[in-house]
């Protein structure tokens, strides 16, 4: 016996073509996707819909609406519910971006091992992800860390990338049955085309000089060449790495992290105004202005906070890097940090798992949004041009053309 025809496909069909609906496409596969989740509901309830059967092991309990983003634009599902248990068409989670699909799998993991909490039990269900089988998430896992894998040791040959940004992110992930913090080290450049390119994600159990060390050697042993600038905070041990590693390279200290450690060395009341004097140090027109400015700040702070100024004195020639380099070039990086901007956009998504069941989930995840922030680069306007890459071949030139750099205070 066959289950009787829900949805009236036939007429559903010869009414739009008779219309000449523009939305034929979208609604037939609605249709059909309704009419093979209603196989699946009938299939797990071992009877048909409204059907009485002695053979019956589960009835169903109404719909849940889900957004389905296809090529016909995006459809409107109505996904069955049961009674007893849960159910969710595996072919929708298998079309997800490869982000979605790490994070599901990276849930699913940490489910399936049971070390995962409430809150990661109430968002895998929201996923649909809680009738996986283990055999499900490797399959799924191993199709990640395959993308992910190609895309960490892929040849950095589209170099020479001027301009590098380096940073570490904290992340916790168990092992040896115990919660640990581990650093996910990335580094960002841009290339000889012009465009923002994530160069690599490692992780390392200390954010110490063996480990930036080792990540930084991987870089260029994949092609990392012609740096010109390295951005990044004074992290023991990142410093002397960068310095080991890429001996041509000069290094600027992050300007948004300098400045956290600066605003500590004064009473809370007066850090609006030592921020904004030390703004203007990165607003000048040309290199000169640039340290004339800085011999200001220090006389200015020398007379109220002489243990702050000092602190500026010794750290001045870090902070004051750019200033070798073309002022279209330090508009650019103080205005639009690559490095800051994909910090938080990895945080979005890791923030979701919280803690990661092993250092693999975490590299699937953060190197599965890495990837399609990679693609998103590629297919955007350039960074920088082509001529001002050319001029960080010969940094001091002058140019006094150009207006101000922006005021606001950014990495």
């Amino acid at each position: 016996m066959t289950a009787p025809d829900s949805l009236p496909l036939r007429a559903l069909t010869e009414e739009n073509l008779a219309s000449a609906s523009p939305d034929l496409l979208r609604q037939m596969v609605k249709a059909f996707a309704d009419a093979l989740m209603s196989a699946d509901a009938d299939a797990a309830c071992n009877a048909a819909y409204r059907q009485v059967s002695d053979e019956r092991v589960n009835q169903r309990n109404g719909y849940r609406p889900r957004e389905w983003d296809t090529r016909a634009g995006t459809i409107e599902l109505a996904i069955p519910k049961l009674r007893s248990g849960s159910y969710f068409p595996t072919w929708l989670l298998e079309r997800r971006r490869r982000a979605e699909q790490a994070l599901i799998s990276v849930v699913a993991t940490a489910y399936l091992l049971g070390v995962s909490t409430r809150r990661v039990e109430k968002l895998a269900e929201s996923l649909g992800v809680t009738q996986l089988s283990k055999s499900q998430v490797s399959a799924m896992a191993k199709h990640l860390d395959d993308q992910v894998a190609a895309f960490r040791n892929r040849p950095l040959d589209t170099g020479p990338y001027a301009f590098v940004w380096v940073d570490a992110l904290t992340q916790k992930v168990r092992e040896g049955g115990r919660i640990i913090n581990v650093h996910a080290l990335v580094a960002v450049g841009v290339n000889a085309d012009g465009h923002r390119e994530i160069l690599g994600i490692d992780v390392a159990t200390c954010e110490d000089g063996a480990g930036w060390l080792a990540f930084l050697r991987s870089l260029t042993a994949r092609g990392l060449s012609g740096v010109q600038l390295v951005i990044s905070d004074a992290h023991t041990g990142l410093v002397g790495a960068i310095a080991a590693v890429l001996p041509g390279a000069s290094w600027q200290r992050c300007r948004t992290h300098y400045a956290r450690n600066l605003l500590c060395q004064v009473p809370k009341s007066a850090q609006p105004w030592v921020a904004t004097l030390l703004r203007t140090v990165f607003e000048q027109p040309d290199a000169e202005a640039v340290h004339a400015q800085m011999r200001h700040v220090l006389t200015a702070l020398e007379a109220k906070f002489p243990k702050a100024a000092e602190h500026l004195d010794a750290a001045q020639h870090d902070v004051l890097a750019f200033a070798a380099f073309p002022r279209e070039a330090w508009r650019q990086i103080w205005s639009n940090n690559p490095q800051e901007r994909l910090n938080k956009e990895i945080r979005r998504r890791t923030d979701v798992v919280g803690i990661f069941p092993d250092r693999t989930a975490l590299i699937r995840l953060v190197g599965a949004v890495l990837a399609e922030q990679n693609d998103e680069w590629t297919e955007a306007r350039r960074y920088m041009s082509h001529e001002l890459l050319a001029k960080t071949s010969h940094p001091n030139e002058s140019d006094t053309t150009e207006p101000a750099l922006p005021t606001e205070l950014t990495a």
